[in-house]
């Protein structure tokens, strides 16, 4: 399913906001600022994009409210990370399929453990399928306390070649079995003092602590659903002639250089990150996205043109400055690092223009 980003321009310098850009520069980056730094801001935009009427577009969106159930659900697990041996760990009965285990184990392979075989405190649900054949199967029926040996043999299609089709034998001890669920009025106090969560102590303390965070992620959600309400809005009203190559060009590689960036912050490769985020490979992410970001900074560019919300030279000095101080930056150029000014400009003109489309569009709820 294709996800939906009102601006990779904002993606890009998000990442860059988080992960730092000062770097050195190499031949390829050096090579993707130059293909991108096409200002926008001194391109006659309006050769390529006809306005239609945005002084009030119409947008309905979800409001901003915290689900009772989610609620409770996710409070119940935060709880439930508190559970041990001796609090709430269920210990007077065999594993069974479909129970949560803690575990230890040890893989060993000719007497010798191997790499990436041994873990303590693991979580595993039996029967999820996330261990090789036999070794879920083979904890069924065993007693918490209990340590037991798992002779398996790894599929000739592992991807480790080392263990592929390779007998080995697992140690694993079973500690407690997970409850599914803890009931409120089952939940003590100083369990939840044990956790080490600031200005949280008590049970009401932390309902209200995971409230906040469901509440946090509704308030980002309602306002990444209405930039991106405001935007479909906008790009109804707006008709298009043929993009210039040059420029679509180096939308590709801001594209690119994004999927890039954001799978580095997840330390993924970007086939991985595309794939998990987008459902496509990389190379269809860019061909998906690159045209229609450039028509959406277009008509944000020549609303900014229409109306005096420009970002000047200045301007853009002055927000790159603030910028790189709360980061921690000595100047803006080590803040900026590989990125082109020209990023930083679309992405503060953007947030401008959609600042001034929200004060004036007419906003609904949906019920």
């Amino acid at each position: 399913m294709k996800r939906k980003l009102w601006s990779w321009t904002a993606v890009l310098v998000a990442v860059a906001c988080l992960t730092g850009c000062g770097n050195d520069k190499d031949a390829s980056a050096d090579r993707v600022k130059a293909e991108r730094e096409i200002p926008l801001n001194r391109l006659r935009v309006e050769k390529f994009v006809t306005l239609g009427d945005y002084s009030n577009l119409m947008v309905a969106v979800d409001p901003i409210k915290v689900d009772e159930e989610e609620l409770n659900t996710l409070l119940n697990n935060v709880y439930l990370s508190s559970v041990d041996t001796e609090q709430f760990g269920i210990t007077d009965r065999t594993v069974a399929v479909g129970d949560t285990v803690i575990i230890d184990y040890e893989g060993k392979k000719d007497g010798i453990a191997f790499e990436g075989g041994t873990a303590l405190g693991a979580n595993l649900t039996i029967g999820s399928g996330q261990f090789i054949d036999g070794f879920e199967d083979g904890l069924v029926g065993v007693m918490p306390g209990e340590t037991v040996d798992l002779d398996l043999t790894f599929p000739e299609s592992y991807g480790n070649a080392d263990l592929a089709g390779q007998q080995v034998v697992f140690t694993v001890t079973v500690h407690y079995i997970l409850p599914t669920e803890i009931a409120p009025e089952d939940m003590e106090d100083d369990v939840v003092a044990s956790m080490g969560i600031e200005n949280v102590s008590t049970v009401e303390e932390l309902r209200q602590y995971v409230y906040d965070y469901l509440y946090s992620n509704a308030e980002t959600n309602y306002t990444y659903n209405l930039k991106n309400g405001i935007m479909d809005a906008l790009m109804e009203q707006c008709m298009f002639g043929e993009l210039p190559e040059k420029l679509v060009d180096s939308y590709r590689a801001m594209i690119r250089e994004s999927i890039e960036s954001n799978a580095a912050a997840y330390e993924v490769d970007a086939e991985t990150y595309a794939y998990y985020f987008f459902g496509m490979t990389s190379d269809e992410v860019v061909e998906t996205y690159a045209e229609e970001t450039l028509r959406q900074d277009m008509v944000l560019q020549a609303i900014a043109n229409a109306e005096g919300l420009r970002i000047s030279d200045e301007k853009l000095q002055e927000k790159l400055l603030e910028y790189a101080q709360e980061a921690g930056y000595g100047t803006v150029e080590e803040y900026m690092g590989n990125n082109s000014p020209e990023d930083y400009r679309n992405y503060f003109m953007n947030e401008t223009v959609m600042e001034y489309l929200n004060e004036k569009a007419t906003i609904t709820e949906n019920q």
